[in-house]
């Protein structure tokens, strides 16, 4: 049995240093000395560490992100660095904190917090098929990314707040699956261009031109999530095969000795392709969450925890200042228009800068740990 104690130890370490507006996992910032934002990597780590109280029953994770949340929300529901007008939805993601802030504080500007990100998707730019755009800069254009960004918030606040109606949640992510996914190979490419005018787009089916493996991470955490936000019945059913669907092909590019994705990840082994960190542990946690929900078969939480191991194994090291955890892809995307390096070649997908401990592979990598640890405390429950 793998000896999980010094992650615990770490973790809270994570957050005992950390401040609102400086938080030790967000270390682009933390380089660049810039003060903290409403940011959808804090929003991943704070969703993490919700869930680390859950399963541990310690406060004090529960307790840094209110103190992150509380920093940011002002009492009439407004959100401090929030810029609604650049139309991202990376800025959604955090927002899924503020349904259990409510729950705990009974704070009514939680609630109105939650208005505001709600009342930004609704305004939200869409393609011809009803898709929402990535960002403003980003016209027609759907990431796998934005899937995670702004859908499981969505749900979430028309299950909690709204008529519990999931129906445009459920057509654009059909939407995705329709237009973004390779049938030989199970796998979606990570944008599509509704317009199919960019300039990294197929012209005939305006999809990117590879697989990244982060970007199918998010989808899949997503898609996990959603297993678990959405009520059931029939729109939670159109989705339950597209879960599957993924799962199923993903588990068959897994690298047999690690449990590891590669970061391109249909091209395993090839010249400058790698293990990638962030993307496996979303992989990971999205097939061990799965089965825990009955979605997928206990054969997938298996894989989901040698993944885990895998990449504690290979890129998890322990030092006197704590942990290093290392092979996370620093940042990959497509364009825009004045950025033609980002095309989505394979060239490209390799060339990006391969980093320790940014919090794009700590927050998914925690979020793994919290179902390693569930699932370790229910085998020691029967």
């Amino acid at each position: 049995m793998t000896d999980y104690t010094r992650i615990d130890a770490y973790v809270l370490r994570l957050v005992e240093e950390s401040t609102p507006e400086r938080t030790m996992w967000n270390l682009e910032k933390l380089r660049e000395g810039k003060k903290g934002t409403w940011n959808y990597i804090d929003g991943c780590m704070l969703t993490a560490l919700m869930e680390m109280t859950r399963i541990t029953g310690d406060e004090r994770y529960a307790d840094f992100a209110e103190q992150v949340t509380d920093f940011y929300v002002q009492e009439d529901g407004s959100i401090l660095t929030l810029e609604p007008d650049k139309a991202n939805l990376d800025d959604i993601n955090e927002g899924r904190v503020l349904f259990e802030m409510y729950r705990r504080t009974g704070k009514e500007k939680y609630r109105l917090a939650a208005d505001v990100l709600y009342q930004q998707l609704q305004v939200q730019p869409r393609t011809y098929e009803g898709s929402f755009w990535h960002k403003a800069i980003y016209p027609n254009q759907v990431w796998l990314d934005g899937i995670y960004m702004a859908q499981p918030f969505y749900a979430l606040y028309n299950v909690n707040f709204g008529s519990g109606d999931c129906t445009d949640t459920v057509s654009q992510i059909l939407t995705v699956q329709k237009r973004m996914r390779d049938s030989e190979k199970g796998l979606y490419f990570h944008g599509y261009d509704a317009s199919k005018t960019a300039f990294w787009a197929d012209p005939e089916t305006g999809c990117s031109r590879n697989f990244w493996l982060r970007s199918l991470g998010w989808f899949a955490v997503a898609m996990a999530d959603l297993m678990e936000i959405l009520p059931d019945g029939d729109q939670k059913e159109k989705l339950v095969p597209v879960f599957r669907g993924l799962m199923e092909s993903m588990r068959t590019y897994a690298d047999a000795e690690t449990g590891m994705y590669w970061q391109v990840p249909d091209r395993p082994g090839e010249e400058g392709n790698y293990l990638e960190t962030s993307g496996s542990a979303m992989m990971a946690y999205a097939m061990l969450k799965g089965s825990r929900l009955s979605i997928l078969d206990e054969s997938y939480a298996v894989l989901g925890e040698k993944t885990f191991n895998g990449i504690m194994n290979r890129y998890l090291t322990f030092t006197e200042n704590g942990l290093n955890l290392g092979g996370i892809c620093l940042v990959a995307g497509l364009g825009p228009e004045n950025n033609r390096r980002r095309d989505g070649s394979y060239e490209y997908y390799i060339s990006e800068p391969v980093v320790e401990n940014d919090a794009k592979g700590v927050a998914p990598f925690v979020l793994a740990y919290t179902e390693v640890k569930r699932r370790g405390q229910e085998g020691s429950n029967e």
